[in-house]
């Protein structure tokens, strides 16, 4: 039997550990450094279909990792320090804890990746395997698929918040048509978003949807938990396993194999190989690492979809009926029209709450994201120690393209929100980000608690004082009018505060065989070693019009399929 190693057990090594180990003549371990995620042990907070919880407790997260956001360069010595950067630490990985979004991005995206030269990947070629992972309970036709793990679904007119009806109706009028289908034609719009929740109306983490009871019961399949990957082990340029150590600490071991699968995600893959001597050379040597193949390019292209958000204090009238709901539950985009940009560049989530505590029901909002961003960033490792996070810095905005459309974003929300539609519903309109103080704020613990609950019972009690209250308390005397008046005053506003969408991705990038940069070819396949491959979204040469979690599903389903049919006399490269 050929033994596959895949370490990391998020969305992408779920995908492969399962469609792999499908194959009687492999024999198949996956590795994860998180705890076990399985349907029967769900924990309440993940398994609600609104998720504001699940991805604040530090037992599902990479606890210490921090990100600089950058603008326009995040490495400065007078940027902003790094911020909190959640990344998911669980079986699943991102499916666990994030917003349940389940688009796909646009055809052009992936024949974009084949133009860039990683072979054989075009829209054509992806679209059998967003088909093959989806179970879509609404839509059928040639774009949609009817029995995959993951079930696919829209939000039901009467489950819409009455706010985010009311800000779809606005949009229509101001010129943003309503879509019938997110993952239908690509066309600008407005769209009921589309979710992977389940027919009882639950998160459906893809380790529960792929590793199924009969899935886990092959004798052929080994699932681990608990276990972090300090370093591949290699024979000359051939990977033959990996050294792991308990999470928690502990002894480590070695595990054997005939290939290496690492599908840590686009911040610790690149870290993974990084400390195991696989990447930029001379940035190896100044840690002490041994070098087995220089690759300037691991790390590299990191990028992100650079976020701002526009928000509005709803009135009782306004707040979402079912506190459980999902609240992203409608989406925009559009397109920016700058040179060089492509349609439906841009996206703004349509969110019913912005928390899941009391102050978080009372604020709802367009959440934007540059959805085909420029900029560029890099993971670099701060220490050869497995233990160490990796320094990560995105630069967001180091592109102009990025910044302009981010401020475009402010102008937009504010005309939407502020229509006159929606006076019922909705209080002062503010500028809003995913700050560290926002941050902090939402945490689950008493102190601030006590000062959510004060500030909620203000809000609703201020009355013409509001207005006051917020750009006081919670936008520290930013106005939107003030914003919008001054062209410098808005870039220093957009570039202090941008924040993330929780997309990392591109560090260990597709790419042509004369191409330096690159780092795997077409199949996954990292470029001057035998024995070893890249399965996550690193490998994305450049990042899709989508929340990343499908699209990377989809990239595990195809690279499974690659190896299964390649067989293990041609997993080298």
């Amino acid at each position: 039997m050929t033994a596959i190693l895949i370490l990391g057990g998020g969305s992408a090594g779920c995908v492969l550990a399962a469609r792999l180990s499908e194959e009687p003549s492999f024999r198949v371990t996956l590795v994860e450094a998180g705890n076990d995620l399985t349907a029967a042990g769900m924990p309440p907070e993940i398994r609600s279909r609104y998720p504001g919880r699940a991805y604040l407790d530090p037992r599902n997260i990479w606890p210490r990792l921090t990100a600089r956001m950058g603008a326009p360069a995040g490495n400065r010595p007078e940027a902003p320090a790094p911020r909190r950067y959640e990344q998911a630490r669980r079986l699943g990985g991102g499916s666990a804890i994030n917003a349940m979004m389940a688009n796909r991005g646009a055809p052009g995206d992936y024949d974009e990746w084949g133009a860039l030269g990683a072979e054989g990947w075009s829209w054509e070629t992806c679209l059998p395997y967003f088909r093959k992972l989806e179970s879509d309970r609404d839509r059928g036709g040639d774009l949609h698929g009817r029995d995959g793990p993951l079930p696919i679904r829209r939000a039901r007119p009467d489950q819409l918040s009455p706010f985010v009806a009311a800000t779809m109706r606005a949009l229509d009028a101001q010129g943003h048509p309503a879509g019938d289908d997110q993952n239908g034609p690509w066309r600008d719009g407005v769209y009921v978003g589309t979710t992977a929740i389940s027919d009882d109306g639950e998160r459906v983490p893809v380790s529960v949807a792929y590793l199924t009871p009969a899935v886990r019961a092959r004798p052929n399949l080994t699932v681990r938990t608990g276990l972090l990957a300090e370093r591949i082990l290699f024979e000359g340029r051939q990977a033959v396993g990996a050294v792991l150590a308990p999470l928690a600490g502990g002894l480590p071991e070695t595990i054997h194999a005939d290939h290496v699968v690492v599908a840590a995600g686009a911040i610790h893959s690149p870290a993974l190989l990084m400390r195991s001597g696989v990447g930029p050379g001379a940035a190896l040597r100044r840690h002490g690492v041994t070098v087995v193949a220089d690759r300037p390019g691991i790390g590299r292209n990191l990028m992100e979809h650079p976020s701002i958000a526009v928000s509005a204090y709803l009135t009782r009238a306004g707040r979402v009926r079912d506190r459980a709901e999902h609240h992203e539950q409608a989406i925009l985009r559009y397109s920016s029209r700058l040179p060089g940009t492509p349609e439906g560049d841009m996206h703004g989530a349509i969110l019913s709450r912005t928390g899941w505590h009391s102050l978080g029901r009372r604020i709802g909002g367009i959440f934007f994201w540059v959805n085909k961003s420029y900029s560029r960033g890099e993971v670099t490792l701060a220490s050869p120690d497995p233990r160490s996070e990796p320094r990560v810095d995105f630069r967001m905005l180091s592109d102009p393209r990025d910044l302009t459309r981010l401020m475009d974003a402010v102008r937009r929300g504010a005309r939407a929100l502020g229509d006159p539609s929606l006076a019922g519903l909705r209080g002062p309109v503010f500028p809003a980000s995913y700050s560290p103080r926002v941050a902090r704020a939402a945490a689950p613990r008493p102190w601030p608690a006590a000062q959510r609950g004060i500030l909620s019972g203000l809000l609703d009690s201020a009355g013409p004082a509001r207005a006051a209250l917020i750009h006081g308390l919670v936008t520290q005397g930013v106005t939107l009018d003030r914003l919008l008046a001054d062209e410098r005053t808005l870039a220093a506003f957009v570039s202090a505060e941008v924040g993330g969408t929780w997309h990392p991705s591109g560090t260990c990038r597709m790419g042509a065989a004369d191409d330096p940069m690159s780092v795997c070819d077409g199949a996954g396949r990292v470029r001057g070693i035998d024995g070893l491959s890249v399965c996550d979204a690193s490998l994305m040469p450049t990042i899709p019009r989508a929340n990343t979690n499908i699209p990377t599903v989809m990239i595990a389903e195809r690279i499974a399929d690659l190896i299964r049919q390649q067989g293990a006399a041609t997993l080298r490269t």
